[in-house]
């Protein structure tokens, strides 16, 4: 793709026009969203990125837009994995619910921010080594395999990452909330509130995450405008979807099972395309669109199979209390 400088810009003032707004609603009236407010805002997200994809297919070909279109799925499945770690995050540190909204948005906005910078990292080291796409394709199959090994047990304890920890050594805080307040003064000095400690935990554990989402962006894309985007667009409804799905995300039990497939299906695109480039002649080259279909259709049955798997368990836990009742009743 030939992007050029304005288009660049544009984006970057559109999708900071967006943010800017979103979080602007946010602090005109801090509280716990609704759910027909987070499906609206949703809805809104996924429409503008459906858009965005199809402006690519219509100007850049199928080929560009369906790059983008893998891309943006997998990395908004990749978030929805990461609202895991968030929710404990918020319980960890105590976060009043009417704040959690713009707790979320700042935590996401330093996020974007440092994904970018990896992106531009991670974009000039493959531009100069090559063989760099092998050390990504061998690192998503080793995540994959963790993630079929250890499942979700790392995320049922939020453990403090380093940038976590230097920023509570550096900057001296308070134990409690001052409002939405992220500096507070106590006895004539100026502290920073646990407000600000948590959003640096949730943009920088997010960060961590992308050390699997960006090298799995670039398993399906090269192209820097589309790495960007579709990460933005994955951020983008992150905090409604926080709200709308964050109490039902333990009934996607197979969820690590589908990302695990598909990390996986990313890892050896990495290494079979590299040989490919490199003259292995038995090495096919997978195009996007069928890596579209694998990464939609893993998700699909993920989704389906853990919906099912939950109605069984809890009809096999009613029909026990049934018969408990039954038991009781005869003795």
């Amino acid at each position: 793709m030939n992007v050029p400088l304005w288009l660049w810009l544009v984006t970057g003032v559109g999708l900071t026009a967006i943010i800017c707004a979103d979080f602007y609603f946010i602090s005109r009236n801090p509280r716990d969203p609704s759910l027909k407010e987070c499906t609206a805002w949703i809805t809104g997200y996924v429409a503008l990125a459906v858009v965005f994809g199809l402006g690519i297919v219509l100007f850049e070909g199928p080929r560009f837009g369906g790059e983008f279109f893998a891309g943006w799925i997998t990395e908004y499945s990749l978030s929805v994995d990461n609202l895991f770690v968030f929710v404990i995050i918020m319980a960890s540190f105590a976060v009043p619910r009417q704040f959690r909204q713009k707790v979320l948005s700042i935590g996401i906005v330093i996020a974007l921010l440092m994904r970018a910078m990896f992106i531009v990292i991670g974009y000039q080291a493959i531009s100069r080594f090559d063989w760099l796409f092998y050390v990504f394709g061998a690192f998503l199959v080793y995540t994959a395999w963790k993630l079929v090994v250890h499942g979700d047990d790392d995320e049922e304890e939020f453990k403090e990452n380093p940038m976590l920890r230097l920023a509570k050594r550096v900057l001296p805080a308070t134990e409690k909330y001052d409002g939405a307040a992220i500096t507070t003064k106590v006895d004539g000095r100026r502290l920073v509130t646990p407000m600000l400690i948590v959003m640096v935990a949730i943009g920088t554990t997010d960060l961590l995450f992308a050390l699997d989402s960006i090298p799995a962006i670039f398993g399906l894309t090269k192209e820097p405008y589309l790495v960007l985007t579709a990460n933005a667009f994955a951020l983008m409804g992150l905090r409604q979807l926080f709200f709308l799905i964050g109490g039902l995300l333990d009934r996607l039990v197979y969820l690590s099972a589908g990302l695990a497939v598909v990390l996986g299906f990313i890892g050896v695109k990495l290494v079979l395309e590299a040989l490919h480039h490199d003259g292995v002649a038995w090495a096919p080259e997978i195009p996007i669109l069928v890596s579209l279909g694998i990464i939609v259709g893993t998700l699909a049955v993920t989704t389906v199979a853990s919906l099912i798997k939950v109605r069984h368990d809890r009809d096999r836990e009613l029909d026990e209390v049934s018969e408990e009742r039954s038991t009781a009743e005869v003795d």
